[in-house]
């Protein structure tokens, strides 16, 4: 049986953003009860970034995925995150697939947020906040898009051509650059920065807003106040890994929050075990620090489709 060799260009040509959305949602559900496996990412830090490794295992597949973020490699020309994934056959431990997961990795998180807000945002939402145009803007368009009707979407970045390039590359939306407490108006609002300090304050917030807070993936990483966090509903994706290293492990560090004000995980709400919105007043924050159980049920949608296919493969055993 050989080990199949998947490169960007195949993985990539192999994912569709709304089979995505509906792996990721049974990827929680599988995992709620009882059915996947994850212990918490393990972190590698370095001076001028980390590495991440992330193993789970769902049915039928198991693996782990070893990510990199390093925010200097904008300067050098590379992505900020790239990744790699192992994929096995969890009752053999056969290596069935080495893929590219730098696209999956882009996939899963804009597939997780929309997910997150199909359950928590008001049905009605149609305008979109975009703080941060990197890579991750885009799949986070392109995934709420699958589940809201978004007739605006609103944009900042620090650097200006980032912007542009976000706004050129969604022609069938009306794309426009504001500043930021425009964009914090917006009916859903995607946090997707490496801020060390709060870029969302408490006095943009109006009710009825839903936050996908993305950025904060480490320790140490922030991008709302306090203070949007104690008006909100929170809802995490795993408890362990958001109070070291989500939106809110500064806050618990400060005393300034606690994990048990956190409302639920986005597993609960998906199993309906825990209530979304209920009020369409509420205000509504999802805190993503990034599962591996995402990752896998992906690689296996790839791995599926690819293990038939006309591809680079090698036996590794």
């Amino acid at each position: 049986m050989p080990t199949l060799l998947l490169d960007k260009n195949t993985v990539n040509g192999l994912l569709d953003m709304k089979t995505v959305i509906g792996a990721v949602e049974q990827a929680f559900r599988d995992w709620t009860e009882g059915a996947g496996t994850m212990p918490a990412k393990s972190y590698l830090l370095l001076g001028r970034g980390d590495f991440r490794a992330m193993p789970a295992a769902l049915p039928g597949g198991a693996g782990v995925k070893w990510v990199n973020v390093h925010p200097q490699n904008r300067d050098r020309g590379l992505p900020t995150v790239m990744a790699v994934i192992v994929y096995s056959d969890p009752e053999t431990g056969y290596p069935l697939a080495v893929m590219d997961a730098t696209g999956i990795t882009a996939f899963r998180t804009g597939a997780t947020a929309a997910i997150a807000a199909k359950h928590l945002a008001r049905p009605d939402s149609h305008t979109m906040g975009i703080i941060g145009a990197g890579r991750q803007s885009y799949t986070q368009i392109a995934a709420h898009s699958e589940v809201f009707r978004i007739d605006l979407i609103k944009v900042y970045d620090v650097v200006p051509e980032a912007v542009e390039r976000l706004i050129n590359a969604f022609p069938q939306f009306k794309v426009t650059a504001c500043p930021l407490a425009e964009v914090a108006a917006c009916d859903i609002v995607c946090t997707l920065t490496p801020a060390r300090t709060p870029v969302f304050k408490t006095e943009w917030l109006r009710p009825g807003t839903h936050i996908n807070a993305i950025g904060a993936d480490a320790e140490g990483k922030e991008e709302l106040e306090p203070g949007v966090l104690k008006r909100a509903i929170v809802v995490v994706d795993d408890l362990r890994q958001a109070t070291t290293s989500g939106e809110i492990n500064v806050p618990i560090s400060l005393g300034l929050y606690s994990s048990k004000e956190v409302q639920a995980t986005l597993g609960e709400i998906v199993t309906h075990r825990k209530p979304g919105r209920t009020d369409p007043q509420a205000i509504t924050i999802f805190d993503s620090t990034g599962v591996a159980i995402e990752d896998i049920a992906i690689a296996k949608l790839v791995y599926d489709q690819a293990k038939n296919g006309d591809h680079p493969a090698m036996e590794l055993v």
